[in-house]
């Protein structure tokens, strides 16, 4: 019973640490339009920093556009603001209901310098998965040491941590090369 919940455990800590993953992918920057690119940008809503996606409606009308519709015709120069001060690289045009950002091909060297930020934000959730199996395997030994695991049931805890392991990893592996791909396209 216990070794199935320290399992369990490792298992939601590493599907955390890939959800993480996945979704500081989403935010960077490939040669097509995407919201998630803008999704979390803040945008100070009377005095509150909002996600852009709470206080607009962020479209892609054409591949390499996006559209922002403010909810609030008020916060149409906030938004703009915002954009300008995020590190996107595009200027918004603004037509005074929607803004529109057109977001230029990528060159080579900013296509291999975000290569290269896909690939260490892999390697840092690579890393958390080993913190995790690390914090399991000391919980393991410790149930073990104090007599609640038997030899054999450490043994196959140990083993079940590890494989959990490796499937998380080739996870990453995935997404890294999934993002990559994308990334280097034209």
């Amino acid at each position: 019973m216990t070794s199935q919940l320290i399992l369990k455990d490792t298992r939601e800590k590493m599907e955390k640490s890939l959800t993480h993953l996945v979704d500081q992918l989403r935010q960077i920057r490939t040669s097509r339009a995407s919201p998630a690119l803008v999704e979390g940008i803040r945008v100070d809503y009377y005095g509150t920093p909002s996600p852009i996606s709470q206080v607009a409606q962020i479209s892609v009308p054409e591949p390499r556009q996006l559209a922002i519709k403010p909810f609030d015709a008020a916060m149409l120069k906030e938004i703009e603001k915002a954009i300008q001060k995020s590190d996107l690289g595009v200027t918004p045009q603004s037509d005074g209901k929607i803004l529109r950002l057109t977001m230029p091909p990528l060159s080579g060297d900013q296509r291999k310098k975000y290569a290269a930020r896909v690939k260490d934000l892999a390697e840092e959730a690579r890393v958390s998965m080993r913190n995790s199996r690390r914090d399991e395997n000391k919980r393991a030994d410790a149930l073990f040491k104090d007599s609640k695991m038997t030899e054999d049931e450490h043994k196959k805890c140990l083993e079940d941590i590890q494989k959990c392991l490796k499937e998380y990893e080739d996870k990453v592996t995935g997404a890294l090369d999934k993002k990559t791909a994308e990334v280097m396209e034209n």
